[in-house]
């Protein structure tokens, strides 16, 4: 894998990546995802992986069966892989700041379950539903107290509106670095960090829709916490998923209440201490046998997205958003996203959406709806043709609307 990706990326040549050879080179790295006769713009939900990622998964299988219990020594050493290589994604100072996770609720729930008492938390109304529910049921429970900031009649957040919030107080502050619906991408976290910590209290950031898409460093976004996974932008599929606690707050004696033998000092020493003597760093919030298999099949989209690196991912993306953005236009449809303000997608703002996408689902066009917005997200395999295409079809379909 390495080799042949070093290689394919060594051949696109230094500088911006050009669509000629992205299809060269890069296409064939992904010839099983291309095989569909479709137009793919659902790449902001799941990512699409490269053939080496079912190589991967099989070398995980295949230690399995020729060694058995002897295949822990390299699946250990592949989570702790998986570590690092979020920690490059991220920007964290160390790999033990990566705790691997099966979602990013399980993340964020780990972060809930080690705060005591019953926590003070501000959330916002555009937070994805598994934050959504996991939050109102701890509210509901008695677990925490909640506060609500809402969009503006736009369905954007105010960054001064969110800091004013901050500066009211709160244990806890959880917020997307970019929201899922509309791709806004929210400035001034670290500011926004600093009044909460300025308060005593810590702040959450939801990364799912901003690692991968652009470069994220949580060190100097002042993060206590952040949660995201590899199913999206980092093509590694689902249960592929991290939570990140700074250095600061892993020395400040934050202990985990979510925790198993893994977490343990030594974990195989089968010792029993009450209380329990959990390991150093970010080693104490690991908990019951792992799943290996998700570090295996997350291998080939990170090493991708690091091979190419993040940046030049954006440049290309925002091209392409760009470009489609330019055809919608054309078309008269008004579309948002494709900027500096925005994730990786646009937006189209339609009353039926989920409907409306599922119509162009049909003409072979694959996107996906959130509330009132179609999202369509074309990645570094989209080509321009394509683009052409889906802005005809995304018309085609109002235009039947309408006389209909």
């Amino acid at each position: 894998m390495k080799d042949s990706l070093s290689e394919a990326v060594g051949l696109l040549g230094p500088g911006s990546l050009q669509e000629e050879t992205l299809e060269r080179y890069i296409f064939p790295l992904f010839s099983k995802a291309l095989t569909r006769r479709e137009i793919y713009l659902a790449n902001h939900s799941l990512g699409r992986p490269l053939d080496q990622t079912a190589v991967d998964v099989a070398e995980a299988v295949e230690l399995w069966q020729t060694k058995l219990d002897g295949a822990w020594e390299e699946w250990l050493a592949e989570r702790e892989a998986f570590r690092s290589r979020i920690a490059k994604l991220i920007g964290a100072q160390r790999p033990d700041c990566v705790v691997p996770k099966t979602s990013a609720g399980q993340g964020l729930r780990t972060v809930l379950n080690a705060l005591p008492g019953v926590p003070r938390v501000i959330t916002t109304r555009g937070e994805f539903d598994s934050v959504d529910v996991i939050l109102k049921q701890y509210a509901n429970r008695g677990r925490i107290q909640i506060r609500w900031v809402g969009p503006d009649q736009h369905g954007y957040f105010d960054t001064e509106r969110l800091i004013e919030e901050a500066q009211n107080g709160a244990d806890l502050f959880v917020i997307s670095h970019v929201m899922f619906m509309t791709g806004q991408v929210i400035p001034g976290i670290d500011e926004l960090a600093a009044f909460c910590h300025a308060k005593g209290g810590r702040l959450l950031l939801d990364a799912y829709h901003s690692v991968g898409v652009f470069p994220v460093n949580a060190t100097a976004l002042q993060a206590d916490f952040m949660i995201g996974g590899s199913y999206k932008y980092l093509r590694g599929g689902p249960g592929a998923c991290f939570l990140y606690i700074s250095p600061e707050t892993l020395e400040s004696g934050f202990a985990p209440l979510d925790t198993g033998w893994f977490a343990k000092r030594h974990p195989f020493s089968y010792e029993r201490p009450d209380p329990p003597q959990f390991a150093s760093g970010g080693d104490a919030f690991l908990e019951s046998t792992p799943p290996v298999l998700s570090y295996y099949q997350a291998r080939a989209g990170q090493k991708f997205t690091l091979e190419i690196g993040v940046s030049r991912l954006r440049d290309y993306n925002l091209d392409r958003l760009y470009r489609l953005k330019r055809y919608l236009t054309d078309a008269g449809i008004v579309s948002e996203g494709g900027d500096a303000d925005h994730g990786a997608f646009l937006t189209v703002r339609h009353a039926h959406a989920a409907s409306f996408g599922a119509k162009l689902s049909s003409r072979g066009i694959q996107t996906d709806a959130r509330g009132k917005f179609l999202r369509l997200c074309p990645d570094c395999l989209t080509r321009d043709e394509e683009l052409v295409e889906a802005a005809k079809a995304v018309a085609l379909t109002l235009e039947t609307e309408l006389h209909q």
